[in-house]
């Protein structure tokens, strides 16, 4: 008598796009597939385009002399230098906007978070009409603003206003003294990274102390020493040079020292006083997320209030604080291509002069793109690093 068996396993399915896997992967592919042929089609197009109108490509025009000024530089710049080096001094002055701009908005939009949620009514409705105010005013319109105020308020170059000695304030800006240029800076400089990263490597060996000992450390007075202890230490060993770059009036302008031009002003105000609006609503929410029972413990142990904001609200509330904040950083980095509009000489304003020049749209363009992805791509990782680092470990 013959036996039947049966197949225990399972029997192997066809591939069907009832399937919730197979589905998956077909429409994944499909797109995939749809964006490289768009790609493929634009990249093409353009490349035909570009030949039937023989126009030339590639970035050799880097090379060539740009025959044109800029009015404000960090670096040694003539019309005779390249095109190359004017890019560098584009993205150069876009991230003296940027970092300069990141810190002073983080200041500002602190202090007015903080007064936000004050017991003082004047000082909390003033906070208040701040942030309702500037927020709700296009960027743009408040650099305009800005502009005509620092150019129209301040008298010509002839009568400049001289608050300080070696102090002048005029329609080209905010002249000062600097000190003259000497080797022992560089050294000067360098003693001033040295310190800092002596300090948190301190910082990072106290924790670890105090964690086995139970004992602090006191970490800030020691930093201080390092950071300003080591920079004098050499500028006294460099000879401690005392001659000083004094702005002297020379025709229609100041020649020395060192100017803020109305342009730079301007972008660097509107940018940090708008971009502060919303940190400060940012901090503010910040510290309302910890928990009311974090300010009644440190009150019952005696804290004064402003002790207890630094010490336990403040550190709690950034976990909350950060994130967004670094979209805000972002913001205010993008935003200094507005730089455009009053003539502040930035990365945007250089390359369209070069691309009008040049003909190279396309390579100026991505120049631009890749420059501000480049940048706000550093941001992000540096905050992304530091939001890890502040984030409570799991046990």
């Amino acid at each position: 008598m013959a036996t039947h068996t049966q197949d225990s396993g399972r029997a192997p399915s066809r591939l069907s796009l009832n399937d919730p896997t197979v589905r998956a992967i077909f429409f994944q592919v499909l797109v995939i597939g749809g964006v490289l042929a768009l790609a493929f089609f634009l990249v093409s197009n353009t490349l035909d385009n570009l030949e039937r109108r023989a126009i030339a490509t590639g970035f050799h025009f880097l090379d060539r002399e740009a025959s044109f000024g800029i009015g404000e530089s960090i670096i040694d710049y003539s019309p005779k230098d390249t095109y190359g080096k004017a890019f560098v001094v584009g993205i150069l002055n876009t991230l003296k906007v940027s970092v300069i701009g990141i810190v002073l908005a983080t200041v500002i939009g602190t202090l007015i978070g903080i007064a936000r949620l004050s017991s003082n009514w004047l000082l909390a409705r003033l906070a208040t009409g701040y942030v309702e105010i500037i927020r709700n005013i296009p960027p743009l319109l408040q650099l305009f603003v800005w502009y005509q105020v620092i150019t129209e308020s301040m008298p010509p170059v002839r009568l400049a206003l001289n608050p300080l000695p070696g102090v002048f304030l005029s329609q080209r800006g905010i002249t000062v003294p600097v000190p003259a240029a000497d080797p022992v800076w560089t050294w000067v400089f360098i003693a001033v990274l040295l310190g800092f990263i002596a300090s948190v490597i301190m910082g990072k060996w106290a924790k670890i102390r105090q964690a086995a000992t139970g004992q602090p450390f006191p970490v800030l007075g020691m930093s201080l020493v390092l950071i300003l202890g080591l920079p004098l230490i050499a500028y006294v060993a460099g000879g401690a040079p005392s001659v000083m770059d004094v702005p002297q009036l020379q025709g229609f302008n100041f020649r020395g020292g060192l100017v803020l031009s109305p342009e730079f002003a301007a972008i660097l105000f509107g940018l940090s006083i708008y971009t502060a609006a919303f940190i400060a609503e940012i901090v503010r929410g910040g510290i309302l997320a910890v928990s009311y029972g974090q300010s009644e413990a440190a009150a019952a142990l005696g804290l004064k209030r402003g002790v207890a904001l630094r010490l336990v609200i403040l550190p709690q509330a950034l976990r909350v604080i950060v994130p967004p904040t670094t979209s805000q950083f972002l913001n205010l980095t993008k935003n200094s291509s507005l730089a455009l509009a009053i003539g502040y000489p930035d990365l945007v304003s250089i390359l369209n002069t070069t691309i009008n020049q040049t003909g190279q749209a396309i390579e100026g363009v991505a120049m631009i793109m890749g420059s501000y992805l480049a940048i706000s791509l550093s941001i992000s990782l540096f905050m992304n690093w530091y939001n890890k680092r502040i984030a409570l470990v799991e046990r």
